[in-house]
């Protein structure tokens, strides 16, 4: 039995074997790479830590004692090339295995990984250099990336050496090879739990990019992700879908599975073909899996029929809010539940359909045991059963060992998120009768119009359920008579073409479904909707275009 885990944490069950507590036990100088990916390699140094295949034939594995000295040799390279604790080092690896390696060697000597995605342009760059005070780089050579940093170095200095991967570049070091040259045992550097690890720039919805940055102690955070999340234990093969760019790699591909004894599963896919996916899954003996809602929507659009899919266990969902149509076509092929969870770049999950709960179909699920959460007004009381309000965390500022310390060297945001006393997430919901919470929106992404107050999930949901329905945002639009309408912003799937007739069912679908007022008197069809890197739809961009159209149309009146 692994037993592993049940030195970090302490938890306690109801009386219906539910978890309803949960804290960590770690000593001052705890540390990931040491106390984690080498107490495994003493204890299990032959049991497989990571497999990783890509599109092209690629398939290496790593077990444990590997991936130890792996590490040792890159923290000894590290160290050699001059970083040292708390020092800032980018990393652009998209999927590769190279990652892990940097990354917890990172962690052995108490430097600041801070993962980016590959979608980055220059400009994106410059902002990060800046504001995180980068020093190192550790980039992939494809799709330009060392290109476009190459670009952005031209305007910031403060870059003391470049590693590359998968390829060799003028000015930048190749990373394997210059890790090759060094030992692979490594004295054990002195760091604390509260030390800085780990930093993500969020998404980004609404204006620029926020660094969350978090300790050590982060990392066994994630254990209730694993455990009651995602339900993987020794004998599990988990596959989170993730750029190792997102927050959501640290969630799913990071921590808190091989605490929990599970073997990941690494898919360096070079573009998103939910075939190739389904292959994938059919071919690895996947058993536990995670995906934004949006794959499945793929998937199910492809033919599960086609594909054997007995070997997964287990399927979670996050990145969006899961429309009801999603889960019963899931359910009805594979006769597995979505759970649905929620968190944020700040913190792990918060809100989650937890092992041994009964999902609802659309729901995010309970509260994390592992947070004091809430639902409030404006005025900072609790809001009562079915009425919406702020989903919060009452924690003291910069001490939840699984909520970011800081938004790094912003101290107006970072007061601003944890205003009242408690941390603001700036999502929306309700919960119901049962203790069961429903997302509504981001608190900037409620809609007003007509003297109503609309949650775009809601019309969202409800659009998504029409099979003309790719994908789609609800947003407000300016209105001469009405001042704000509901607009739908819509990507049609396969054969399916705009017409007037189409917006016209489309919105008697809506009518018919919901409160008349509700329905999007606008209607548009595109052949793609705005996102962020990570893949959130950026609704706040379709607001701001239809607003700028607008004034131009009506003489630059407001």
């Amino acid at each position: 039995m692994w037993d592993f885990y049940e030195q970090f944490i302490e938890e306690g069950f109801d009386d219906k074997g539910q978890l309803c507590s949960f804290s960590l036990k770690l000593k001052e100088d705890f540390n990931f790479g040491y106390d984690v990916i080498d107490e495994l390699a003493r204890r299990c140094p032959h049991k497989k830590m990571l497999h990783w295949v890509n599109d092209h034939g690629g398939d290496v594995e790593f077990d444990y004692e590997q991936m130890s000295r792996l590490t040792n040799k890159c923290a000894n390279m590290l160290l050699d090339h001059g970083v040292k604790k708390g020092d800032m080092v980018l990393a652009v690896l998209k999927r590769h295995y190279e990652f892990w390696i940097l990354a917890y060697g990172l962690i052995k000597i108490g430097a600041v990984l801070i993962p980016a995605t590959s979608q980055l342009m220059p400009k994106d760059y410059i902002y990060r250099f800046n504001a995180a005070g980068v020093k190192y780089i550790c980039a992939t050579y494809f799709d330009e990336v060392a290109d476009r940093i190459d670009t952005a170095c031209g305007k910031y200095d403060g870059i003391k050496e470049k590693f590359i991967c998968r390829g060799k570049k003028d000015g930048w070091t190749d990373f394997m090879e210059e890790l090759e040259k060094y030992p692979d045992t490594l004295e054990r550097q002195e760091v604390s739990k509260d030390d800085y690890m780990l930093a993500y720039f969020s998404s980004g919805t609404t204006g620029q990019p926020k660094m969350a940055i978090h300790a050590n102690e982060y990392a066994m955070g994630s254990v209730t992700t694993a455990r009651y999340w995602h339900h993987v234990d020794e004998n599990s093969v988990h596959l989170t879908v993730s750029e190792s760019g997102w927050a959501k790699c640290a969630w799913g591909k990071m921590f808190g599975q091989l605490v929990c004894g599970a073997e990941e599963f690494i898919y360096d896919m070079d573009r998103f073909h939910p075939e190739k996916m389904l292959t994938v899954l059919q071919n690895y003996n996947i058993t536990s899996f995670c995906a934004p809602p949006t794959m499945y929507r793929f998937f199910i659009k492809e033919g599960l029929g086609n594909y054997d899919l007995s070997g997964i266990k287990y399927s979670c969902i996050a990145g969006e809010a899961l429309n009801a149509e999603v889960f019963n076509k899931w359910k009805e092929y594979t006769g597995l539940d979505l759970m649905e969870g929620f968190g944020q770049s700040e913190s792990v999950v918060i809100v989650a359909n937890f092992f041994g709960m009964k999902p609802k179909p659309g729901s995010m699920g309970k509260p994390s045991p592992f947070y004091d959460v809430d639902i409030i007004r404006k005025d900072g009381s609790s809001c009562g059963t079915g009425e919406t309000g702020e989903i919060i965390i009452r924690a003291e500022r910069g001490k939840h060992p699984a909520l970011f310390r800081e938004y790094y060297r912003n101290e107006e945001l970072t007061g601003n998120a944890w205003r009242g006393g408690v941390y603001h997430t700036g999502d929306t919901a309700y919960r119901d009768e049962d203790g069961y919470f429903w997302y509504v929106g981001r608190t900037d992404d409620l809609i007003k119009a007509s003297g109503y107050r609309i949650g775009p999930f809601e019309i969202e949901s409800i659009l998504m359920e029409h099979p003309a329905v790719m994908e789609v945002a609800v947003t407000a639009a300016d209105d001469e008579i009405r001042g704000k309408v509901v607009k739908a912003t819509i990507v049609l799937s396969k054969n399916y073409s705009p017409s007037q007739e189409l917006v016209k069912e489309l919105q008697n679908h809506v009518k018919r479904s919901t409160a008349p007022y509700k329905y999007p008197r606008i209607v548009e069809f595109v052949s793609e909707l705005p996102k962020t890197d990570s893949g959130k739809i950026r609704r706040v961009e379709i607001r701001e275009n239809d607003h700028e159209k607008y004034k131009a149309a009506h003489g630059g009146q407001q």
